[in-house]
């Protein structure tokens, strides 16, 4: 999977689940991608919060997501 950077610290995002978070709360197209603490700070929720949606998606069986 190609790397993506963070629209705002910059920081390089790997993980297919941090891209497949991305994906499912701002939309399949998106071209500004979030690490997980600029995304929760978009949000204004909390990091686990994020990591709890995660859980949730994977468990309905959304492909975003390993």
């Amino acid at each position: 999977m190609k790397s993506k950077t963070c629209y705002v610290c910059g920081k390089s995002i790997t993980a297919k689940n941090e891209i497949g978070l991305n994906r499912k709360l701002l939309g399949r197209n998106i071209n500004k991608f979030y690490c997980y603490q600029c995304l929760a700070e978009q949000l204004e929720i909390e990091i686990e919060a994020l990591m709890a949606k995660i859980e949730e998606f994977k468990n309905q069986g959304c492909t975003l997501f390993e």
